[in-house]
């Protein structure tokens, strides 16, 4: 219950070595498989290359290696088993069950990349501004693959911003010498740093406020991203046109193993 109380207190929650040194290594080994596998994709122009996304600040296609230089890769859980499993963490899964209740089910499932050199910033913003569900009350997970510091870029947030309100924040990756936020209404001073060591966690509410610096060190700066919600959230997508969409049951919900919601259901 006291992590349930930090929770909504402050918006969020740290789980200090939550992977082991094994499931750390097997992580960063499976990136570099997901590297070689994206740079396979864009060669064959297979449409799985669409699950990766280039850093847009670059300076150049390609490491020395000639491996992408990637921003983030989206559904991770459909490209590697490790990933997929790493959702299902049962230390993890029960923290969160503990911040949202039993029945959990996964909305996102992806890899952040901060490449050495190249990383971008990632803007101020709430996880529920870009997100069609309501009511806006999921938990967002971040754990460091690698050691998150000061100077590859560590998570930057603003505690207590889950009780804002949603807000509106346009464009989320931006050059290193980009102002963090467009709006004159919040104060990038307010921003408190979270280093993480790898293996550790950060979980957050998708209304609180936050952003990353940008990774001009020689270290990569890699994050597994995973974002929960219980059964009492619904799927309302912009439009009146109703829509389906199905997610895959981390925990609860009599044993199945997905949920397809329709938008507009209560």
């Amino acid at each position: 219950m006291e992590q349930r109380k930090v929770f909504f207190k402050e918006g969020y929650l740290i789980i200090e070595n939550l992977l082991s040194s094994q499931e750390i290594e097997k992580c960063q080994n499976e990136i570099e498989r997901l590297h070689l596998q994206c740079k396979e994709f864009l060669t064959q122009n297979d449409p799985r290359k669409n699950h990766f996304q280039m850093e847009p600040f670059r300076e150049k296609p390609n490491c020395d290696d000639g491996l992408p230089i990637l921003r983030k890769i989206e559904g991770t859980r459909d490209l590697s088993a490790t990933f997929d499993q790493l959702a299902k963490h049962p230390s993890l899964v029960k923290t969160v069950q503990t911040l949202i209740g039993e029945n959990l089910l996964l909305f996102r499932s992806t890899l952040m990349l901060k490449p050495a050199f190249h990383g971008s910033a990632h803007g101020l913003h709430q996880d529920s501004a870009y997100w069609p569900m309501e009511p806006p009350k999921l938990v967002t997970v971040s754990i460091a693959i690698s050691d998150a510091t000061t100077e590859n870029g560590c998570f930057k947030i603003i505690p207590r911003s889950h009780k804002w309100g949603l807000r509106e924040w346009g464009g989320i990756a931006r050059r290193h010498d980009d102002p963090i936020t467009d709006r004159n209404d919040v104060d990038p001073a307010d921003q408190v740093e979270v280093p993480l060591k790898a293996g550790s966690a950060l979980l957050f509410h998708s209304l609180m406020v936050h952003g990353s610096g940008a990774n001009l060190s020689s270290k990569p700066r890699n994050t597994a991203l995973y974002a929960y919600f219980s059964s009492d959230v619904r799927y309302k997508p912009r439009g009146s046109k109703s829509m389906q969409k199905t997610f895959p049951v981390i925990a609860g919900l009599n044993g199945k193993t997905e949920l397809t919601l329709t938008s507009g259901e209560s």
